[in-house]
């Protein structure tokens, strides 16, 4: 029998690391956040990659090979790409954040001297009574933040301490009812919390892994190159934990945990794809295999480094991904019980 989760701890663990800021590059917040959580498991050792990527070891008497499993923390977001005439900003954004779904989002802008200032993004011809039925592309040249501070100008908007490259975090608007958690970065702050969980629910059964394991919570994921480093050399089998994407055409769903059998980056590791598939089916875990034609994950980045390992990925299935996501705990519980079962396996 698996160990029991304790689903509050998810939950509050879960929402509190969405509200820390996190897009990629400035994602030291959410690293830290994580690191302080851990730290409260002695069993696990903790180190910093030099890119900053938090790693933790559970060590245990093995004559295995270690195994790691991987999630990341940082999401998309944006930075300042200019000061406009106006005083308002331009955007250049991090990762693959949909435009149009960011228009009248609440924004924070934070200043390379550590100020934050509040905004929102708007079109540029915001106000209906003066450009009704406008029809301007939502993008990177007709969206801008209006702040919320008296400026009109650039100099007036520099005077802030607001520069060019500075870091611009959209609201999450994270909400939890009746089993459902909807939030934006759900991606992958979810599976970071899955992986949490599962080594809380693991040591208070007092079990441990059947081997050593190490977990990598990355933070340039969203850009492409999370965990091309910071993977040990010792591992043989790597499990990346990530969201299964939800949508027309998808086998996945938000009640079950997801195997994705292959993505962009083309098929996984067909032996440890069916070493999980019966782990999962022995713990009778609820979970789905689907293929994601515009995907790529943190494992992929670590192939394509030179990582010599087995390679798999599995998740919870979100709705609407790199959009106003959500989950149900159903599959969140599911993900968080094949990663408990594959630690215990042999």
């Amino acid at each position: 029998m698996l160990p029991k989760i304790d689903e509050t701890y998810f939950t509050n663990f879960l929402v509190d690391l969405l509200n820390v800021p996190s897009p990629t590059g400035f994602a030291s917040a959410a690293i830290d956040f994580v690191e302080k959580e851990f730290a409260k498991y002695p069993q696990l050792s903790l180190s910093r990659t030099r890119k900053g990527a938090l790693l933790a070891k559970w060590e245990v008497e093995s004559n295995l090979p270690p195994v790691a499993l991987t999630a990341h923390a940082d999401t998309l977001g944006a930075v300042v790409k200019e000061i406009k005439g106006n005083g308002r900003l331009r955007l250049s954004r991090i990762g693959g954040i949909q435009w149009p779904t960011i228009e009248t989002e609440g924004v924070w802008v934070f200043t390379s001297s550590g100020e934050k200032v509040r905004g929102s993004v708007l079109i540029e011809v915001a106000s209906g009574h003066i450009h009704s039925g406008a029809d301007l592309p939502r993008d990177e040249r007709h969206l801008e933040v209006r702040l919320d501070a008296r400026t009109t100008s650039a100099a007036e908007t520099r005077a802030l301490g607001i520069n060019v490259g500075d870091c611009v975090a959209f609201d999450t608007r994270t909400e939890v009812t009746d089993g459902f958690i909807r939030s934006r970065f759900l991606d992958d702050k979810a599976c970071v919390a899955n992986l949490v969980a599962a080594i809380k629910s693991m040591v208070d059964s007092a079990q441990s892994p059947k081997r050593s394991v190490y977990f990598l919570i990355s933070n340039y994921e969203e850009v492409g190159h999370g965990a091309s480093t910071g993977i040990p050399a010792d591992v043989e089998e790597l499990v990346t934990v990530d969201m299964a994407v939800v949508g027309e055409g998808q086998a996945s769903d938000e009640f079950h945990a997801t195997l994705c059998v292959k993505d962009s980056g083309g098929p996984y590791h067909e032996g440890l794809n069916k070493k999980l598939r019966g782990i999962a089916e022995k713990y009778r875990i609820p979970y789905k295999t689907d293929v994601y034609p515009f995907y790529g994950s943190d494992g992929e980045a670590f192939w394509r480094a030179g990582g010599d390992v087995a390679l798999s990925l599995i998740g919870p299935g979100i709705d609407a991904s790199h959009n106003y996501e959500r989950a149900h705990l159903d599959g969140l519980n599911a993900t968080t019980n094949w990663i408990m079962a594959y630690l215990l396996a042999e």
